[in-house]
């Protein structure tokens, strides 16, 4: 873009404090210091249509300058891993471009700040995570139509899961076409990146292919969060992360769970829930990591699609579930194992009893063949005169189909008799 300016001196080994003179520069449209030692607070001074400031991990400590609310156009503030302490400026609000807040992992204090949900109607990407904010959950959050990574976890957040979280617009559908996170005319030549923990583990996701714009996570852990998980999560179909482990929620697992078509990565684990684990959480074909260990669940763990793929330690902590692939065997499987050995028993008694006419038959046919057919050899005259009978028997026979045939030479009404007299050859 021309007149437009990128500061970007990320991941040297620069130190001091932020020169108060990048508060002056005019036609700076990034200011990109991330990864480096710069320590002391940040200067008061911004001003200027400044589009993307990002200042991450380095050694910086106070507060949020005031003046920094004076950026209308600022679109992405990157602050975290620092030492930044004190409650979010109201002046903040002033910011109403943002598109991506990022204080995570400092010391922030208070109460997170309900005038987000109405002062940042373009927030797609909320980082709070690893502060010391305490209080409820602003349930006006769920307003932002775009926002689609809300990450509040590590704090003293407490109070139950606001309902209306299962109305974030953007992750109540499936995220199919990539776009720019960053939406101003000032950034559209930028690239942004964001690490985002998923999967038990940060991941960095660039926005150069549109890939950021596509991940869409919602993680409450690490919290004094209770209550129950509420059904209306069950909306979020195009959620793919869900985390809200390390809290004090009870409870059933709703079956709701089972419609959030998109999720690759749940976390339930270390809270207080109990109950079976729904089966509708078998519909869940994308979902490549589970975390449900140290709760109170109880019952048969549902078999089949991906939860079969998860090992014992996925369900560690739940001393009532059972079945595969916890060692526990369900007392369903046993009463289902005596009933097996009860039904071979009264089979194999049952088929006894039905070989037995047999096995008391097969001694007296052999004994009536040896006796009929020794009695024949012994006495000749009898043998003549069986013998003789079956001669009789046979040309009787062929009399009979001889005569059949000339009578009804190229008759068709005549075939099922001789089938009949055929079939009847036996009994002649």
């Amino acid at each position: 873009m021309p007149n437009l300016m990128l500061l970007s001196l990320s991941g040297n080994k620069l130190y001091g404090d932020v020169p108060s003179s990048l508060c002056q520069l005019q036609n700076l449209a990034v200011i990109d210091l991330a990864r480096n030692l710069f320590s002391g607070e940040l200067p008061n001074c911004w001003k200027h249509d400044l589009a993307v400031l990002d200042l991450s991990s380095n050694n910086l400590s106070g507060g949020i300058p005031d003046t920094i609310g004076s950026l209308s156009s600022l679109e992405a503030l990157h602050l975290s891993n620092n030492s930044l302490s004190g409650e979010i400026p109201l002046s903040l609000q002033g910011c109403t471009g943002l598109a991506i807040l990022d204080l995570s992992q400092n010391k922030f204090t208070g109460k997170v700040p309900t005038w987000i949900g109405e002062s940042c109607p373009f927030l797609k990407i909320l980082q709070l995570r690893s502060n010391m904010f305490a209080g409820r959950i602003p349930r006006n959050l769920s307003r932002l139509f775009g926002l689609q990574i809300v990450d509040l976890a590590d704090n003293n957040l407490s109070g139950t899961i606001p309902k209306s979280f299962g109305k974030f617009a953007s992750m109540n559908v499936s995220r199919a076409n990539p776009e720019q996170v960053l939406p101003g005319p000032n950034t559209s030549w930028y690239v942004e990146s964001m690490e985002v923990v998923m999967k038990g583990k940060a991941l960095m996701y660039g926005d150069s292919n549109g890939i950021l714009s596509l991940v869409t996570a919602l993680d409450l852990s690490g919290n004094n969060l209770y209550g129950t998980i509420p059904r209306e999560f069950g909306s979020l179909r195009g959620l793919m992360s869900l985390n809200l482990s390390g809290n004090h929620l009870n409870g059933e697992i709703p079956k709701e769970v089972g419609s959030m078509q998109s999720l690759v990565s749940l976390d339930l684990s270390r809270n207080d829930l109990s109950a079976a684990i729904p089966s509708t959480m078998t519909y869940l074909t994308f979902l490549s990591y589970l975390e449900l260990s140290s709760n109170n669940l109880s019952g048969r763990i549902p078999s089949g699609n991906q939860l079969q793929t998860f090992n014992e330690s996925t369900y560690s902590g739940n001393p009532g579930l059972c079945g595969f692939p916890v060692k526990q065997v369900c007392e369903n499987d046993d009463n289902d194992a005596g009933t097996r050995n009860n039904n071979t028993s009264e089979e194999d008694g049952a088929g006894s009893q039905v070989w037995l006419p047999y096995l008391g038959t097969a001694p007296g046919f052999v004994v009536g063949f040896l006796v009929f057919w020794g009695t024949l050899i012994l006495k000749s005259n009898w043998k003549d005169a069986y013998l003789s009978y079956i001669d009789r028997q046979y040309d009787r026979f062929y009399v009979i189909v001889a005569i059949t045939f000339n009578r009804c030479k190229n008759s068709y009404v005549c075939i099922p008799k001789y089938i009949s007299l055929y079939g009847s050859f036996g009994t002649l």
